[in-house]
């Protein structure tokens, strides 16, 4: 057995003897007492004492694990206002507004030691919503669908942010307390009871922070602590998180512990963070240089961690590989510009972002297959013609999550709609294919593998004043689709603050019972169990420049890469619903094929066509191409 713990500069941290040592940054405040419960449960206050650099302290043996705690602030700014929780609380198990209750790690015996983790490229990662994934949407009830998942072919469970929010319901980006786990879905050690099952599995649990903003309810930093925000930087929250200003280092030091707490309590094998483009940081040091490198030097020399990105600047340079081809920084990055090609040529779709991808959107995903980024400097008519982008071809192909749905991209559609309701089934098969063997790791969203049809909608649960404000914003975000122009036709817009709104949300499991749905399921496993066997023994030493493309009509491609064995692999694909001329016999080398969708293409490629919605999959091992 083994207990972990994550020594906090700030918080509550049980002492060895059994009692606690609170201590809270709050340099706008002039006196801080503590209020408190004994284990007894008798009610304490104390006065706790200035240590210096704004930071005030109280150790107490009347508090102990379990003890429910608050802070009362006095000054300028707290006037009037009740006491608040720990902004490093460990748990809330009375939600965001009320007290913070004291956690002993060390209570929790893992019996998970001899995990050290997975290497990343033999990654294929599961996103869930707690709250959606299990019928209880709990910790619990996730851990007893791990299998599942595990059976499928999943290496990896990347759960969308756990941090505690407001209400009951809520995707997890208006997080306000970023240590402490919702208790909707369950205590500290459900959590940690969830990682340990799925390591038990053979699978790794990454998590979802949000390191760009705090939620607009229950966020009380800005009574004692406003320093932890700046106008200098704006958001679209507002203020930025002031992460390069005179107060910085705490500030810094927050995000920075937050990332070891998580990686080191919850013995988790990595972190995705969020929207990192929304960080501004004019340091010499960029936070998420020091977040990389302080988990480097942390549990990162113990096991296998991964960190991946969400940066729609797509910023190569923080997955820099060193000269052994490990990360320097940052193992990947989601590629929404995969994404976006891909809905492209799915759907027909050219509304938003989707039109820096409707022209050419096969040569775009192409080169999203080949080189990494789809846009990689160019101009973004998107973005009024500013240049997006760095050079990628340099970077693996193991340094891009490639992906055809997420959250955001489902989420974020004013009725939620999937793949499976946009698009043919057989266009969906095909492009099935491209993801999940091309080398780059797949990204699942829960239910894909499964062809659901369940929307996946905006739903949150906040105050009343702000739930009303949230529902009229979401309707206008809509107003200039030419579909929601008519207000009538806006209010057809799911409230995201009713309860139904989740509820439509959630997965069915029992689609399992229906032959469609299986036969979906049948496809992903089938096509992860290929690209176990066949695909990842072959990509360590893959590096960049490992790859050439090109078109095939408008919405053809191929695509060939050397791997990292000398093996060769090469897709041929038309996604489009027009015949075209296949390519050269030798970019599709019938010889050494792995997989063809659908079956039935094979005579067409062989008389030199390839069907609407094809992909065509050769692999070359390196002892054929010795010997040829």
């Amino acid at each position: 057995m083994t207990h972990l713990r994550h020594r906090m500069p700030f918080g509550a941290e049980v002492d060895t003897d059994g009692g606690v040592r609170f201590r809270l940054w709050a340099p706008a405040a002039e006196q801080v007492d503590l209020e408190f419960d004994d284990p007894s449960g008798k009610p304490h206050r104390a006065p706790m004492s200035h240590i210096g650099d704004g930071c005030h302290e109280l150790r107490t043996d009347a508090a102990g694990a379990g003890s429910r705690y608050r802070f009362l602030i006095s000054g300028p700014l707290a006037r009037g206002a009740p006491p608040v929780p720990d902004p490093a609380s460990r748990f809330q198990p009375d939600g965001v507004h009320a007290a913070s209750e004291v956690i002993d790690p060390l209570a929790f015996d893992w019996r998970d030691g001899d995990w050290r983790g997975r290497d990343w490229e033999g990654a294929v990662i599961y996103e869930l919503h707690l709250g959606c994934f299990s019928p209880p949407g709990t910790f619990a009830g996730a851990a007893e669908r791990l299998e599942h998942l595990a059976d499928l072919g999943v290496t990896a469970v990347e759960l969308m942010p756990v941090a505690a929010f407001p209400g009951s319901r809520n995707w997890g980006y208006d997080g306000v307390l970023p240590f402490a786990p919702h208790a909707g879905y369950g205590r500290p050690e459900d959590m940690k009871t969830l990682v340990q099952t799925a390591h038990g599995l053979g699978l790794m649990v990454l998590l979802d922070v949000v390191y760009n903003h705090f939620g607009p309810e229950g966020n009380y930093l800005h009574l004692y602590a406003p320093q932890f925000f700046t106008e200098r930087h704006q958001t679209p929250w507002g203020a930025g998180i002031d992460f390069d200003g005179p107060h910085s280092a705490m500030v810094r030091d927050y995000f920075v512990q937050n990332a070891l707490y998580w990686l080191t309590e919850y013995r988790l094998d990595g972190l995705r963070l969020d929207a990192v483009h929304a960080i501004a940081d004019d340091s010499e040091r960029h936070i998420l240089t020091e977040i990389a490198e302080a988990v480097q030097a942390g549990p990162g020399r113990e096991r296998r961690i991964h960190l991946v990105l969400e940066n729609d600047g797509n910023q190569a340079r923080y997955l820099a590989r060193r000269a052994d081809g490990r990360p320097r920084w940052y193992d990947a990055q989601w590629n929404d510009d995969f994404h976006h090609a891909a809905h492209v040529l799915l759907t027909g779709e050219r509304d938003g972002y989707y039109a820096d991808y409707a022209k050419r959107p096969a040569a775009r995903l192409a080169r999203c297959l080949a080189e990494g980024f789809g846009y990689q400097g160019e101009p973004s008519a998107f973005r009024g013609g500013a240049p997006r982008g760095e050079p990628s071809v340099q970077l693996p192909p193991t340094a891009f999550v490639s992906l055809l749905q997420n959250h955001d991209q489902i989420g974020n559609r004013a009725l939620g709609e999937r793949l499976a309701s946009l698009a043919a089934p057989r266009a969906l098969r095909a492009a099935t294919a491209v993801l999940l063997l091309a080398p780059s790791p797949p990204l699942l969203f829960m239910g894909q593998e499964l062809g659901t049809r369940r929307p996946f909608l905006f739903f949150c649960d906040f105050g009343e004043d702000l739930a009303e404000s949230v529902t009229e914003g979401r309707r206008r975000e809509f107003a200039h689709f030419e579909r929601f122009a008519d207000p009538a036709a806006r209010e057809t817009i799911p409230d995201p603050n009713d309860p139904g709104t989740f509820d439509r949300s959630r997965l069915d499991w029992t689609e399992l019972e229906d032959e469609v749905h299986r036969d979906w399921l049948r496809l992903h496993r089938d096509l992860l169990a290929l690209r176990r066997r066949e695909i990842v023994p072959r990509l360590a030493g893959t590096g960049g420049d490992a790859a050439s493309y090109g078109p095939v009509g408008d919405a053809g491609l191929w695509v060939h890469w050397r791997l990292g064995d000398g093996s060769e692999l090469t897709l041929l694909a038309n996604l489009g619903d027009t015949e075209l001329d296949a390519p050269e016999p030798a970019r599709a080398d019938p010889a050494n094929p792995l997989h063809l969708e659908p079956a039935g293409a094979a005579a067409a490629l062989e008389n030199g066509r390839l069907p609407p919605w094809t992909a065509a999959w050769h692999l070359r091992p390196a002892r054929d191409r010795d010997d040829g």
